[in-house]
């Protein structure tokens, strides 16, 4: 396991960071849940803010239950509607036809309006939201996870220490049928600013159109993998996101209106942007965090988890095994690493790649 050296509360000084959930109201007692378990793990050791969002107020007995279950600060931000509603020039008629094919299509989530709009603002504003302009740092927590690690030191410190941009536990395949065009739409960025992706030598980009696992899923999605980091985990650098780059990136997609025409996620957006803007380097697995949400998780066999079953990306159906990307992920970071004459023993030799 990689976990990095306990760090001293008492001593260390904190990183400019906080913890952040979108919740709804209605999701009180899944936030609950997810909080004891953060807490218990890690945040009751370092005391990071917590950062509620929501589209609508809080209700006072949110505030008073979620306050109640940590010693850190807690504030609730309202999102503005300017980044949350369906923009106007969206065709609504447009919307509703591709919300039934996507739904007859089988696509999750596809006639959840509210879905498509967490997407988009998970995508392109939640770091431009006000309560975020004085930290650096971010870790996503959502209703209803567990964590099964007692994690002995600061993610934030860690991050900062060894120049990380961005953090996963988790590393699946998406469904094609909900970004059919999300790839064409990069490579036209891509074609028109040339500048901001990085060599392949250096970026993600062979984990990003690697085929050789699922290649009717990357046909359908008109040449990307799919593979994703999860993002209802994620730890990351807010200055990634709020850079030109990215931006630039992100209202590209927007107007394209696909965000509801189609059902793009935030979790293939961030990592596409991810694979081609950030180093390789600097995008981190944290295999030492225990980590579960819905049927998938991240176990590590250590004696400072309990609770999940170790090494295994979901405990149910076998065939849900084949949902996992972190081999092409292991692959890209051993190529890169080659490159470099840097290859790490331990991830590229215990999968075959050294």
């Amino acid at each position: 396991m990689n976990q990095a050296p306990p760090t001293d509360p008492k001593t260390s000084p904190r990183a400019n960071a906080a913890l952040i959930s979108l919740v709804r109201n209605s999701e009180l007692d899944g936030i609950i849940s997810s909080m004891r378990y953060m807490e218990k793990s890690f945040n009751a050791k370092f005391q990071y803010p917590w950062i509620f969002f929501n589209d609508v107020p809080f209700t006072t007995e949110f505030k008073e239950k979620t306050q109640a279950e940590t010693n850190a600060p807690c504030t609730y931000e309202l999102i503005p509607r300017e980044h949350w509603d369906v923009p106007e020039w969206i065709d609504q008629a447009r919307m509703e036809e591709a919300f039934l094919q996507m739904a007859s299509d089988g696509v999750q989530h596809a006639t959840q309006l509210s879905y498509h709009k967490m997407c988009r603002w998970y995508s392109g504003f939640f770091f431009r939201h006000p309560a975020l302009d004085k930290y650096k740092y971010y870790w996503r927590v959502e209703p209803d996870v567990k964590f099964f690690c007692d994690i002995e030191y600061d993610v934030f410190q860690f991050m900062a220490e060894n120049n990380k941009t961005y953090g996963f536990t988790i590393n699946i395949y998406d469904d094609p049928k909900s970004i059919p065009t999300l790839w064409p739409t990069t490579t036209d960025f891509l074609e028109s600013h040339p500048e901001y992706a990085l060599g392949s030598h250096e970026n993600s980009y062979h984990w990003l159109t690697d085929s050789d696992a699922r290649p009717a899923i990357t046909k359908i999605a008109n040449g990307y993998s799919t593979c994703h980091f999860w993002s209802n985990f994620e730890v990351g650098d807010l200055d990634f996101w709020r850079s030109k780059t990215y931006t630039d990136y992100f209202n590209h997609l927007d107007q394209t209106g696909n965000f509801f025409y189609e059902r793009w996620g935030d979790a293939p957006v961030h990592s596409v942007a991810l694979g081609l803007f950030a180093p390789n380097e600097q995008i981190h697995w944290f295999r030492d965090i225990g980590y579960q949400h819905s049927v998938f998780s991240n176990c590590p066999d250590s004696d400072k988890c309990h609770g999940c079953q170790a090494n295994k990306l979901t405990p149910l159906a076998y065939w849900l095994n084949g949902e996992d990307c972190r081999v092409n992920w292991f692959k890209q970071v051993c190529e890169v690493s080659r490159n470099k004459s840097e290859v790490n023993e331990e991830t590229c030799g215990l999968h075959g790649f050294a």
